[in-house]
């Protein structure tokens, strides 16, 4: 049983809300809403919203408890732009789009039967350990030892141990 919630013509950008859904997706609902209470993303309040309004529709039509509800699929696309203009040097006109998204969240209900849903990050982990493990039978007993240390040895973290969200810019 899936339940869905909409909301549209939200006016923050959608490359700017894909990264808050990108934190999500595939969460249970009691995590996602912990991790949308305390990141700091202007997209972040909108997206609550709307998953509280999938998880409210999903207890009325279907008797559903929150936590046994994941995102199965959360949908971040972009709006009509609004399209202004601002004045320049010697009569110009300086076109702004203000973009518009569009956000869908699909919850859906964890089977007893199945297996538990894992977070992406737990699955990325579990390839990493296995590629590891293949990487180290091709390599001599005397160098494994270290081969594992540089392996599992932590990336570095962004300045002040904030990670970097978005790319392009400094956070």
């Amino acid at each position: 049983m899936k339940a869905i919630a909409r909301l549209q013509y939200l006016r923050i950008s959608a490359r700017k809300v894909r990264m808050v859904a990108d934190v999500i997706r595939g969460k249970r609902v009691p995590e996602a809403r912990m991790l949308l209470r305390f990141l700091i993303k202007r997209g972040a309040e909108p997206v609550l919203k709307t998953l509280h309004s999938a998880v409210v529709s999903a207890k009325n039509n279907q008797g559903i408890e929150e936590d046994n509800l994941y995102i199965s699929k959360i949908v971040v696309d972009d709006g009509p732009k609004l399209k202004r203009f601002r004045p320049r040097a010697r009569g110009a006109a300086y076109p702004i789009q203000k973009k518009v998204s569009h956000i869908t969240i699909e919850l859906d209900e964890i089977e007893s039967g199945k297996k538990e849903i894992k977070s992406i990050d737990t699955e990325k982990r579990e390839k990493e350990k296995e590629e590891v493990s293949q990487k180290n039978e091709s390599v001599p007993k005397n160098q494994a030892k270290r081969f594992r240390e540089r392996e599992t040895a932590q990336k570095p973290v962004g300045r002040k141990g904030i990670t970097k969200i978005f790319q392009r810019k400094a956070i």
